[in-house]
């Protein structure tokens, strides 16, 4: 394992209306030991308070993944797509040459709690697009379910970057393993709970850089949920 990145130790922007934690640089922080990791650019922590949001703004370039752990986002784009997504939801919009979107917390009495993932594109100026999905949590359930991958093979998210995203929930006691191809490396990112990682403890927030490991072996310390991340 190559690096232990802790929850407190990524960045933070507190905004009232929005409380944020950046595993890599992000808007005004800038870590130059944490810039991404391979393609994976960002993983924001979110929360964001009832009746409050992120107003029509653009990007460029970038598949976006929305996870949600609590609560209802509403997601309105450029392109005409409308939706809440829940947990159990996972939202891609590939920005290609240019989208304008906007995020806001479809309730007015419980904020929205959620991850904010960034994947550079295996290329520029692609066209822009959308999918959004649900897994039930028994897909999820002591197994490493595929999210999204390059091909949207299983039924996942279909992004474009030679990369994959698996989640999983575990109970205490309760481990799931992975297998990286010869050359691959690996992200884990905790959402909530606690698990071992190949013996070593990420709690809630903790994500890990796994690179040169022919076996990953997690293990949930009390009810979990990760996510895992394959990029070349």
């Amino acid at each position: 394992m190559n690096a232990v990145r802790r929850s407190n130790e990524r960045g933070h922007a507190e905004h009232g209306w929005l409380d944020s934690f950046h595993s890599f640089s992000f808007a005004d922080y800038h870590d130059p030991a944490h810039m991404g990791f391979g393609p994976l650019r960002v993983i924001n922590e979110d929360r964001v308070q009832p009746g409050r949001g992120f107003g029509s703004h653009g990007h460029r370039d970038m598949e976006i993944i929305s996870y949600v752990l609590e609560g209802g986002l509403a997601h309105r784009d450029s392109m005409g797509n409308g939706s809440v997504i829940r947990p159990g939801d996972v939202q891609r919009m590939s920005a290609g040459t240019g989208v304008v979107h906007s995020e806001a917390n479809a309730s007015d009495r419980e904020p929205v709690h959620f991850l904010q993932i960034w994947i550079v594109p295996e290329r520029r100026g692609l066209k822009p697009g959308y999918e959004q999905k649900a897994f039930a949590k028994e897909e999820r359930k002591g197994k490493l379910r595929l999210l999204a991958s390059r091909d949207g093979r299983e039924g996942s998210l279909t992004i474009h970057q030679d990369a994959a995203l698996y989640g999983a929930l575990l109970e205490k006691g309760e481990q799931v393993s992975y297998e990286p191809r010869a050359s691959r490396h690996a992200w884990v990112q905790v959402t909530r709970g606690s698990v071992d990682l190949n013996g070593q403890r990420l709690a809630a927030g903790d994500g890990a850089a796994v690179s040169d490991e022919r076996l990953l072996t997690l293990r949930g310390n009390e009810p979990a949920e990760v996510l895992l991340f394959d990029l070349a």
